[in-house]
């Protein structure tokens, strides 16, 4: 049997198993397990426990558990309501109003959750009934919020960072600091955005009355802890003070700390909070100890090599490949959740990345985007269902008020592919190696 019956059989094998609704981790698991059993030599036993070990232990890992903790007390925490009352009076001048509190808060809030539906849900739940008892457009208001949700994968500290660091062996820290400037660039889009499509609409939005001084100074110090707290962990990373690791423990206290100071701490939302972070690291784990046995079972097969040689042979440009490639992922998008595309795609696309020359920090940032991306398509788009269920919206009405910020997300990949430095010239200013 070929090379390519062997990858198409396993493919189908796998989207079979998805629908029929077994756990993308277990799939993943079940699938490599066949390729080793029944296309190589390779002993499947020793094989799969050292493929369950290797994925599930490495050092970089441990940041995981820990940003999924910090963002869960804040998740639990009033943060967003009060982050809502701060940014209001900073940003009702601004064309497009309050709406622009949907991308800033976002934007915050992915800078210490790093999870998107986490950072949709923990926005959405005070800035959408206000936006819509003020009067703002539902259009604007959900599309803006789906929008803008997507950039808690791509503002460190990220989820898919971390799982597409450890798969790809690509310093998670580097990683970090190589979204900041795209995560800066994408928010700033996405409120250019916002005031093009407020300016068009612009009867149908209300009149937000000047605030006073005082109301705006209060605005600035209630949003001061959240940049603290930003600061202290992705300034620790950057200054090279802190792993990723340690960054997350300092992030974690601090989250413990702002919540303390502000009188929420309690023994329910560390309990909660905890049970919160340990589900999903068991979900993201389970999902890397499968994507580690299919990734072991395509290497004994050598799929991936023979992929890499035949694209360094065909003379594929790293361009004509990124615009093929980001095809593929927009259909995955359809059906899939991100952490799923990165751990079902990377074993076999990165040796393809590195044969032609591209940048695996560079293409980690364009991941992670094409990602964001599948965040916001239907049918299985997180953030959609995350705002079905704050507002029981009709999920692809939602998708449609988010078209315009899917074209923001497209825009970026092609600013990130036509300057490559917006990814990686932060990283190489760090300090610290």
């Amino acid at each position: 049997m070929s090379l390519l019956e062997i990858g198409i059989l396993l493919a189908g094998l796998l989207f079979l198993l998805l629908a029929l609704g077994v756990y993308i981790g277990l799939a993943l698991l079940l699938v490599g397990l066949a390729g080793l059993a029944l296309f190589t030599t390779a002993p499947p036993g020793p094989n799969v426990a050292t493929a369950l070990w290797t994925s599930t232990s490495g050092w970089s890992l441990a940041a995981l558990p820990l940003f999924v903790w910090m963002g869960e007390v804040l998740y639990r925490s009033r943060l967003a309501q009060s982050l809502f009352q701060g940014l209001a009076p900073l940003l009702a001048r601004l064309p497009g109003g309050l709406l622009h509190v949907n991308v800033v808060a976002s934007a915050l809030f992915a800078a210490v959750i790093g999870s998107s539906a986490a950072t949709t849900a923990t926005v959405g739940r005070f800035t959408l009934p206000e936006l819509l008892r003020r009067g703002y457009p539902k259009p604007l208001a959900l599309g803006s919020l789906a929008g803008a949700g997507t950039l808690g994968f791509l503002i460190p500290p990220s989820v898919i960072m971390i799982v597409y660091g450890v798969m790809a062996e690509v310093s998670v820290a580097r990683l970090f600091m190589a979204g900041v400037v795209p995560g800066v660039l994408l928010a700033l889009l996405l409120m250019l955005t916002v005031a093009l499509l407020a300016f068009f609409q612009r009867h149908r939005l209300p009149q937000e009355p000047p605030p006073p001084f005082g109301e705006v100074l209060r605005g600035s110090l209630a949003v001061l802890p959240v940049f603290f707290l930003i600061l202290l962990v992705l300034g620790s990373i950057y200054l090279g003070v802190a792993t990723p690791t340690e960054a997350a423990a300092i992030g974690v206290v601090g989250a413990f700390g702002l919540t303390a100071l502000r009188g929420e701490l309690s023994l329910a939302l560390f309990r909660e909070s905890l049970l919160g972070a340990v589900r999903t690291t068991s979900m993201i784990g389970l999902i890397l100890a499968g994507a580690g046995v299919l990734t072991l079972a395509m290497g004994f097969t050598g799929i991936p090599r023979a992929l890499a040689a035949w694209a360094a042979e065909a003379g594929i440009t790293p361009l004509l490949f990124v615009l093929l490639l980001s095809l593929v992922y927009v259909v995955l998008g359809w059906f899939l959740d991100g952490i799923s595309i990165v751990v079902l795609t990377i074993s076999v696309i990165l040796p393809v990345v590195k044969a032609i020359g591209l940048d695996p920090l560079w293409f980690g940032v364009y991941l992670v985007i094409m990602v964001e991306l599948a965040q916001i398509t239907p049918p299985v788009g997180f953030n959609l269902f995350v705002i079905q269920s704050l507002t029981g919206e009709d999920l692809f009405r939602i998708a449609r008020y988010s078209l315009p910020f899917m074209g923001v997300l497209l825009l970026m990949v092609v600013l990130l592919v036509a300057f490559p430095g917006l990814a990686t010239w932060l990283p190489r200013t760090m300090t610290g190696g």
